[in-house]
């Protein structure tokens, strides 16, 4: 179910992996995506089960409408559960220890951030990258009273495989140099994760490394991989190490 799950200073995140659910092929085993064609009851049931792994309810696990965007939701202590319609946004923070913060990706990077009694998560692919989507959850979350913010990086399409066209990366590197890269084979490409090492720490927030390249892994989704026929996995961060070993 986990690819990652650690626990640091009483906060606990989590990547999953595609084992673990109920859905079935091509999106078996737990795809976490509700808008790619899977059975909804499936993705419903795969929920409840990340939902029982943390300790909440199943409105527990908070999502954003995920639009390639820097806009972030704050989940406020008085609000009511399950937040709906989904807020359109691709960054979400809280103080709140009763929920679980969740982002959805299948090769867009999965951010998890942490500090001071502040948790956030954010959705961070090309698009989100170049906005500046992980420095927008930093500073919300700084506004909620983080200083001393850690940062965990999640299974991405590496650098080594993400191909992109030579006038897109060459647009982007112009804004976020440290994204520069080039595949394996030697074309253009983009290095998401490095580019928002390098936005992170800009800002002075500490980086836990936890990638890995989804293309390359066949135990992760990826929409480079396998089309529209991919589920997607999730990084997911709580308040208070609960965990149900």
């Amino acid at each position: 179910m986990f690819g990652y799950d650690e626990v640091l200073d009483d906060v606990r995140f989590a990547f999953t992996d595609r084992f673990g659910g109920t859905s079935q092929a091509p999106y078996g085993e737990l795809n976490l995506g509700s808008a790619v064609g899977d059975d909804a009851e499936a993705v419903t049931a795969n929920f409840r089960l990340i939902a029982a792994e943390f300790g909440v309810r199943p409105e527990g696990v908070v999502r954003v409408s995920q639009v390639h965007g820097r806009d972030v939701s704050v989940v406020r202590p008085d609000d009511e559960l399950p937040m709906q319609p989904m807020p359109k946004a691709d960054g979400v923070v809280t103080t709140r220890d009763d929920v679980v913060l969740c982002v959805r990706a299948a090769d867009c990077l999965p951010v998890l951030l942490a500090g001071d009694g502040v948790i956030g998560a954010a959705h961070s692919g090309r698009k989100g990258m170049y906005v500046g989507v992980v420095p927008a959850t930093v500073e919300a979350m700084r506004e909620l009273g983080a200083t001393r913010i850690t940062a965990v990086l999640g299974p991405y399409a590496c650098g080594n495989c993400y191909e992109v066209p030579a006038e897109m990366r060459n647009e982007v590197v112009e804004r976020v140099p440290a994204s520069y890269a080039e595949t394996s084979w030697g074309t253009p490409a983009i290095d998401v994760a490095a580019g928002v090492r390098a936005q992170l720490d800009e800002l002075g927030v500490e980086v836990v490394d936890a990638t890995a390249c989804t293309i390359e892994s066949e135990t992760l989704y990826s929409y480079r991989r396998e089309g529209p026929v991919s589920g997607r996995m999730a990084g997911l961060v709580k308040l208070g190490a609960v965990t149900t070993a």
